[in-house]
């Protein structure tokens, strides 16, 4: 089976940086679109930066501009590099993925999750 796995959260003062890195397991034949979300307590979740299958990349506005997404294909990674954090950026954020996942000769497409990382923004 695919798995997604995060690491890179904490905990960092307003105006601080994280990198946020997602790496992909299994039988994973091809990634397509990958994207990182984020929830924060009481709120929905909500789309945060998305990098397309050949490199295109699109971000909420709310992270323009202090936010960058890139992808390594051979190591099957997604990052999510955090600059200018502020209290509003404070959420668990979750890893997304168009997996294509190798079953025998077949390959299935399905999105799959991670667990999430937490993301603390506070002085």
């Amino acid at each position: 089976q695919v798995q997604l796995v995060e690491s890179g959260g904490g905990w960092v003062r307003p105006g601080g940086s994280l990198r946020l890195s997602c790496v992909a397991s299994g039988n994973v034949y091809e990634i397509h679109d990958m994207a990182w979300y984020r929830q924060a307590p009481g709120k929905e979740r909500e789309l945060v930066a998305t990098i397309f299958r050949f490199g295109d990349t699109a971000y909420a506005d709310s992270v323009k501009g202090r936010f960058t997404i890139s992808r390594d294909n051979r190591k099957k990674m997604v990052d999510l590099q955090m600059d200018k954090l502020n209290p509003d950026d404070t959420a668990v954020y979750y890893c997304n993925a168009d997996v294509g996942a190798r079953t025998g000769y077949a390959v299935n497409w399905s999105h799959y999750w991670g667990q999430g990382t937490q993301v603390t923004v506070s002085s």
